[in-house]
């Protein structure tokens, strides 16, 4: 019985033998996949996109859509706990020439045009923006925070109703430097200089990174009469809190930023 156990074995092996040498035979020129190289295969379009004037109803004129745009900001509460967060009501994509930073305006809508950037999707060199946020129109949701202990810690004039305060001590603003491709990403990776003063006696300014995502171009309403275009860039930055004379230890050092931009050719 052992006898016939250890035929059968032997045999087993054979065929298991023969198989493998028909079978690399058989595939012996058959291509390999190739081997990944890592490299990210970046895609992109060759969009233009400009603010003129900002006449309704030109569609080569790209309007902000500021109603459906946001500047929402995070950072670590006592600087270790969860997130304290908060959004920006009023903003806006003007450069702010020093004129126009000393003024108050009860216009209702943006105080001044949001006409300061170019988008150049292939062209990243050509792009640029310049950005504001009014600092006493920061919303938590929480009424007490915002019109109370925010104010102190940011150094912010108390918001007078129906009036936007365009002044030194109630601006930060952001312009871009250097705009260039991300290698790793179908986005941008963008230099830029902040400009705020905060706690001190006066404006600061420091260099910040920051990376923007372009939301492709698409239409609303096609084939209908009053179909219109929209595309969306998203940036996002940090910066040191302490630079700019906050004391306060109830937020983090590092600040989180990110401005949800979208425009449309109505």
């Amino acid at each position: 019985m052992k006898l016939l156990s250890n035929r059968i074995l032997l045999i087993f092996l054979a065929f298991v033998s023969i198989y493998g040498y028909i079978a690399s035979c058989t595939n012996k020129d058959m291509t390999l996949p190739a081997q990944s190289t890592g490299t990210v295969i970046i895609s992109r379009g060759n969009g233009i996109f400009l603010p003129g004037s900002e006449t309704a109803g030109d569609t080569s004129q790209w309007k902000l859509d500021q109603v459906h745009s946001s500047v929402l900001w995070s950072g670590s509460y006592l600087e270790q706990g969860a997130l304290l967060t908060g959004r920006f009501n009023s903003f806006g994509m003007n450069i702010l020439a020093t004129n126009a930073r000393q003024t108050y305006s009860i216009a209702k809508g943006q105080p001044l045009p949001d006409t300061s950037w170019a988008f150049y999707e292939n062209d990243p060199s050509k792009t640029y923006f310049s950005g504001y946020v009014q600092m006493n129109t920061s919303n938590t949701g929480q009424p007490g925070r915002d019109g109370g202990c925010y104010l102190g810690y940011v150094s912010a004039p108390k918001i007078i109703t129906g009036v936007q305060n365009l002044t030194d001590s109630n601006v930060a603003v952001i312009r871009t430097t250097k705009v260039e491709f991300d290698p790793a990403s179908a986005g941008y990776i963008v230099t830029m200089v902040m400009s705020w003063q905060g706690g001190l006696s006066a404006i600061h300014d420091t260099t910040i990174n920051g990376t923007l995502s372009y939301v492709k171009r698409s239409t609303i309403g096609a084939g209908t009469a009053t179909a219109y275009d929209v595309f969306g860039l998203q940036l996002n930055f940090k910066f040191n809190c302490r630079s700019f004379g906050m004391t306060t230890t109830e937020i983090s050092d590092i600040v989180a930023v990110q401005c949800n931009m979208n425009f449309n050719n109505k």
